[in-house]
């Protein structure tokens, strides 16, 4: 394929770079000179590992050159990668003051031209940014339809600085934001034949995964610098703690828990987490992440009310009260909480639980329920169909099938959805459903 590549720093010279080696004709752009000649006497612009080597042998086959005329790069090339700079302000926000320059210049470029080109954005950039902003740019400047006239994707990188090329060769997976398919059929084909799962996803969601997966990588990097300060502290060897930690590969470092839900809750999580953070405290240890899990899953509890507070309805039905399904415990349930707060604000609320009878509590389960919700006996229903007679708001808290079957053959009941039932998805465009972090 003929390719140019706009922006010639870490990011840009990598993908020029690999992807002249993989056969395709390329074409580095930049504003800077500078780099424009590096480039052209065989030299990359970075200090990366294999990129010397690699930058050397793909000008000297002439698979690689550079220029700073936009209008030729567009002229000689089927697919264009936008790898230019997207600063942070002080503040947090986002500067595209470059995306957005690139934008106009390509559109300018393809109002000259009569073939199909297709834009890729690699730029990290946040969801909305290329429909809201860079396509209404693109289409301005060249007089032409996305998704007609050109093509538009997102193709977020995953490089790490240091190790960027092995990782463009050996990618953990290529996701592809398309805006047609043609756009993400044309961008798949630079990565034909490399490792890894590909995803071909609308843009917005492409746009989310990269800051998806750093925000991540910040947090694992805090926790394991808090557990280590903790460790310290208390006179441990954090490196064992964490050898430890990392051997579960079932429930630590594997997917377990990564799906967005309801908050958690039981007789571990928050009793555990406050007393770590009371443990950091006593000796003078400062763990802010540690410290605000707590109040984060709060704040994911208070969503939840507030969604109910939105439909303006005051008969509430809630299926699932335990804090885990397929028990009967009780204690420290998020859902009990959530039914504490719903009967505080005076909602006529009915619980169905197929887990929980009263008659059946026992120890220190009974005497959380019983110091939290005292009246629960009159508020738990003895089946499905109970419940829903008396709603019309049904907050669902688990997948009983009995549940998901009788909720299927209603339509005039608001459900707001804790789990992610099955046929999420397609829910999504009923005005009467409503997920929680979906």
């Amino acid at each position: 394929m003929k390719i140019s590549v706009f922006g010639l720093g870490y990011v840009g010279c990598v993908s020029a770079a690999c992807l002249a080696a993989r056969g395709n004709e390329v074409i580095g752009v930049d504003v800077n000179p500078v780099k424009i000649d590096l480039i052209t006497r065989g030299q990359a612009p970075v200090v990366e590992e294999r990129i010397g080597e690699l930058t050397a042998d793909v000008v000297r086959t002439g698979a690689l050159r550079a220029t700073t005329d936009v209008a030729e790069a567009i002229g000689a090339t089927e697919v264009s990668l936008i790898c230019v700079g997207t600063p942070s302000a002080p503040n947090g926000s986002l500067s595209t003051a470059y995306l957005e320059r690139v934008a106009e210049q390509i559109g300018a470029a393809l109002a000259e031209h009569g073939h199909r080109h297709t834009v890729v954005f690699r730029s990290t950039m946040l969801p909305g940014t290329c429909l809201d902003l860079l396509v209404p740019i693109l289409e301005k400047a060249s007089g032409k339809t996305a998704g007609v006239d050109f093509g538009v994707a997102v193709n977020p990188e995953f490089l790490r600085e240091g190790t960027s090329v092995r990782d463009f060769f050996d990618p953990p997976k290529t996701v592809i934001g398309e805006l047609d398919p043609a756009s993400g059929d044309a961008v798949a084909a630079l990565y034909a034949g490399l490792p890894g799962e590909v995803f071909r996803v609308p843009i917005p969601v492409a746009e989310m995964t990269k800051y998806a997966d750093n925000s991540f990588h910040a947090l694992k990097i805090g926790f394991a610098n808090e557990i280590g300060a903790i460790s310290h502290a208390l006179g441990l060897d954090s490196h064992r703690v964490m050898d430890i930690f990392l051997a579960d590969r079932k429930l630590n470092i594997s997917p377990a828990y990564l799906r967005p839900g309801f908050a958690f809750g039981g007789s571990c999580l928050p009793k555990d987490l406050r007393g770590l953070v009371y443990a950091a405290r006593r000796a003078d240890v400062s763990v802010p992440i540690l410290e605000h899990v707590l109040p984060s899953n709060e704040e994911h509890l208070r969503r939840t009310f507030d969604l109910v507070a939105a439909t303006g309805k005051r008969r509430v039905g809630l299926f699932g009260l335990s804090f885990k399904p397929g028990t009967d415990d009780l204690r420290e349930s998020p859902l009990v909480e959530l039914a504490e707060r719903l009967l505080g604000k005076g909602y006529d609320l009915r619980i169905y639980d197929a887990n929980v009878t009263l008659s059946r509590l026992m120890g220190a389960n009974r005497e959380y329920i019983e110091a939290r919700l005292p009246h629960l006996g009159d508020l738990l229903c003895g089946s499905v169909e109970e419940v829903i007679e008396h709603a019309e708001v049904c907050i669902v808290g688990g997948k009983d099938p009995d549940v998901l079957e009788a909720l299927e053959s209603t339509s005039d009941l608001t459900i707001i959805d804790l789990v992610r039932i099955p046929g999420a998805e397609e829910r999504r465009a009923d005005p009467g459903y409503v997920g929680l972090g979906w």
